[in-house]
């Protein structure tokens, strides 16, 4: 099938009639009953059958509709980032990827700080892992990613942006009264407590077994052990709030904790999380995405001074 056989496939099946895809792609009904005809032809079999006055897709037709819903969304993208590099510094879309963590607190408020300066610019956030977000920023799917520690990548820029720190979230109770006076916990404290854990193979989570370890803890990680693993540190927080068992997340996700239900202490020494902006190599970012970072910045920074 040809691109232009593909459009008039496309209009047909929104519309149901020639007429109705002739208006919306703005031919002329015999065009489109001739493009039709023709790519039926090359095809070798229909793709619609007159039933009342209306087309009704053939189940060749159905079965192929999906690869082509997708081939004009890939269009529409290429639209978009054409409109965005003819605009330059003025694009009107921001596209950013962030781990989970950082889009309850830390995104909003810093959308909510940047739309006062560009109120006009369109934001698209998706929520992944950090692996995921690596390899959309890569692949250029993004302007900007934002996620916990560093990562080696050819096709990455990376630009340290603050360091907020992990604290320890209790369940009400947990927790004798002269630690809470205190404010703050180490990981001796936590000794045969009920551990939500996280999984070894994120940022935080390896560098807490890394500060596990170097309190003597264990090889065989007597002293804190994990009767609950979780992949996110929202999740952790809330199996905190069920007092199903401590958290030791970042202080970003931390301000989410409901303190009528949990204890937030700092943990010492205290374990940075730092939290890095993310590029596609070799494509600066407009002066909208270098707003948008400054904002994350400066609302992480603020989350971590008010722990």
């Amino acid at each position: 099938m040809r691109l232009r056989h593909i459009e008039v496939f496309n209009a047909v099946m929104l519309t149901g009639s020639v007429s109705a895809a002739a208006r919306l792609i703005n031919v002329t009904q015999p065009a489109v009953s001739r493009l039709l005809q023709h790519a039926e032809i090359q095809l070798g079999f229909a793709l619609f059958q007159r039933t009342r006055g209306r087309l009704v897709p053939t189940s060749e037709a159905l079965a192929l509709y999906p690869h082509i819903e997708q081939l004009f969304t890939q269009l529409g993208q290429v639209q978009r980032l054409a409109t965005g590099l003819r605009g330059g510094d003025g694009a009107t879309q921001l596209r950013v990827r962030t781990v989970l963590a950082l889009s309850y607190e830390v995104l909003p408020r810093a959308i909510a700080q940047f739309r006062k300066r560009h109120p006009d610019v369109a934001i698209s956030i998706e929520a992944l892992h950090s692996p995921q977000v690596v390899a959309s920023v890569a692949l250029q799917e993004a302007d900007v990613g934002f996620m916990f520690n560093a990562t080696a990548h050819p096709a990455l820029v990376q630009e340290p942006l603050a360091a907020g720190r992990m604290v320890c979230v209790v369940p009400k109770g947990l927790l004798p009264a002269r630690l809470l006076r205190r404010g703050e916990v180490g990981l001796l404290d936590l000794t045969g407590l009920p551990l939500v854990g996280l999984d070894a193979r994120d940022p935080i989570g390896i560098t807490l077994q890394q500060a596990i370890q170097a309190t003597g803890m264990g090889d065989a990680g007597v002293g804190l052990q994990a009767q609950i693993t979780v992949q996110t540190y929202h999740a952790a927080l809330a199996l905190a709030h069920h007092g199903l068992g401590l958290a030791l997340v970042d202080s970003c996700t931390a301000v989410s904790a409901d303190r009528t239900r949990v204890d937030v202490l700092r943990l010492e020494p205290a374990i940075a999380v730092p939290v890095h902006a993310v590029y596609p190599v070799g494509k600066p970012g407009s002066v909208a995405t270098r707003a948008f970072v400054q904002c994350v910045q400066q609302a992480v920074v603020a989350l971590t001074v008010a722990q």
